[in-house]
């Protein structure tokens, strides 16, 4: 292997997912014939995170996140020019939303921390307690309705503070402020909360912000994207590298129950003829590499390509990236990729033809075959064998480690003519849950140790560029008066949980 470049590279953070033991809470329900692959401790929820889902813009002690700034500055980068200062509301809507999950059956409850909202200047200015009441309502609410609060510290937003003062993830500063939000959420919440993850999707996170740059700080260079400032050939490895330590500083610090951090991971079906197979496959293996987390280190081949561009671990950070263990694997799959080595092959532009994003081009159809039921939202194709390869991938690459499904859904793009019938009767997102959680049965009666399954997203939210056009959630929200009404997929989800699951009874 002569070349292991940037997407490969950032997607080593995805390695570093820890835990030391899973406690999970069980509630009555109903009992399952016993050929479900599911056991009695299965876990099924949903999912948000804070910028998307919370709103409240500088309530009560709030401070400006970064992507405050960004869709205030630069409305035109959404595609409904908004942004998430009501979100769907859920700071002052939670316990109605609680009731909502109530209702499907699930017993997790995926969300994150506002870094902004706890720390409003991050180490620079003080502790805001109104956000710490906030989060320990929400988390005693759900607790005692029987659900499992797994917390996110980090889900790409955080204080516009760290930004303006040392460029955030470019310095190493900000691992010491992502060791202090840690420090301080361990020790307010800790008690309750047996279930962290660090960074939501590191390796998707460092791509849209410092290699194509189309989230803030929309750092880029051309060919990968035409930013004011930043570079694309570099950068990117920086960011990463204080990502991996800043993670490793949070697992050094907490000590109890669970500490993951979860990572998005495409299926890839190689494009090649038979003799090219056995090299792609090897580049491949690099998507998800454990190297950094067993050696302490990058492998030879990204310091042989990158030379001065790749960041160097000092023999203390190796030592203390030898110690973390690897534990279970947290996976947001959505979608597949036919992949096609440039190596080998001339290839067109296009995402990841590059030396910079793995000479490893993703294409949605091979000839005149798509690689499934091609959507409308671009990026999403739908190919459930995929995933059912992805997680045999896992299992077979990393000894069988346990796994949990953190982000899973299909998007509805609304267009003008879209109707609210359209909408709530959503069979497409019926078909697409049923058919991924079919592959995931297949693969857990394959053998992978899967542990749980959260469903992207319990509502509709802010989509990030997309706006509000793009709607993932079982219930609808109408964002003039954030009214939530169940979909067809929910009432399917709460059947479907109901069917599979049988749970313990105390």
């Amino acid at each position: 292997m002569n070349n292991l470049p940037i997407f490969v590279f950032i997607i080593i953070l995805q390695s570093l997912i820890l835990s030391s033991s899973c406690l999970y809470q069980n509630s009555s329900h109903n009992i399952l014939q016993d050929s479900s692959p599911f056991p009695s401790d299965f876990l099924f929820g949903t999912a948000s995170s804070a910028y998307q889902y919370e709103g409240a813009f500088l309530t009560e002690g709030k401070g400006l996140n970064n992507w405050d700034i960004f869709t205030h500055e630069n409305p035109g980068k959404i595609r409904d020019e908004n942004n998430g200062d009501m979100a769907v509301d859920q700071y002052h809507r939670f316990k109605e939303d609680i009731q909502l999950m109530t209702s499907l059956g699930v017993n997790g409850y995926r969300f994150s921390i506002s870094w902004s909202r706890v720390l409003p200047r991050g180490r620079f200015g003080g502790i805001n307690y109104s956000g710490i009441k906030y989060y320990n309502r929400l988390i005693d609410a759900l607790i005692s309705r029987g659900i499992k609060p797994f917390v996110t510290l980090n889900h790409l937003d955080y204080p516009q503070e760290l930004e303006n003062r040392f460029q955030s993830w470019l310095s190493p500063e900000m691992q010491n402020d992502f060791g202090y939000l840690a420090d301080i959420c361990f020790k307010h919440f800790g008690d309750r909360v047996k279930h962290w993850t660090t960074l939501n999707e590191p390796n998707q996170q460092i791509i849209l912000t410092h290699l194509k740059g189309t989230f803030p700080p929309s750092r880029c260079s051309l060919p990968y994207g035409n930013c004011s400032q930043g570079n694309s050939e570099r950068e990117p490895f920086i960011a990463a590298h204080n990502t991996i330590l800043a993670h490793a500083k949070a697992v050094h610090i907490y000590r109890r129950g669970s500490l993951a951090l979860w990572c998005k991971h495409h299926g890839l079906n190689p494009l090649a003829i038979p003799s090219q197979i056995e090299k792609l496959q090897r580049e491949l293996n690099l998507f998800i590499p454990i190297d950094p987390i067993i050696y302490g280190k990058y492998p030879k081949e990204m310091v042989n390509v990158l030379g001065s561009a790749l960041p160097r671990f000092s023999r203390k950070e190796m030592e203390n990236l030898k110690q973390l263990r690897l534990d279970f694997i947290g996976i947001n799959h959505y979608t597949s990729y036919f992949i096609q080595d440039c190596l080998f092959s001339t290839c067109n532009a296009g995402d990841g033809a590059s030396k910079a994003q793995g000479f490893a081009l993703k294409l949605d159809r091979k000839g005149n075959v798509s690689i499934g039921e091609l959507t409308d939202v671009n990026w999403q194709h739908i190919h459930p064998e995929g995933f059912r390869k992805t997680l045999n991938y896992l299992k077979n690459r990393y000894h069988n480690i346990p796994m949990f499904i953190t982000e899973n859904g299909f998007g509805d793009l609304q267009k003008p003519e879209t109707t609210l019938t359209e909408l709530l009767n959503d069979t497409k997102r019926i078909q697409y849950m049923s058919g991924y959680l079919d592959a995931l049965q297949s693969a857990m009666r394959d053998g992978a140790n899967v542990k749980g399954y959260f469903a992207w997203s319990l509502l509709d939210n802010f989509e990030w560029l997309y706006g509000y056009k793009l709607r993932f959630g079982l219930f609808h929200v109408d964002y003039t008066s954030l009214k939530r009404t169940p979909k067809l997929s929910a009432s399917w989800y709460k059947n479907y949980i109901g069917e599979h699951i049988r749970r313990k009874y105390y």
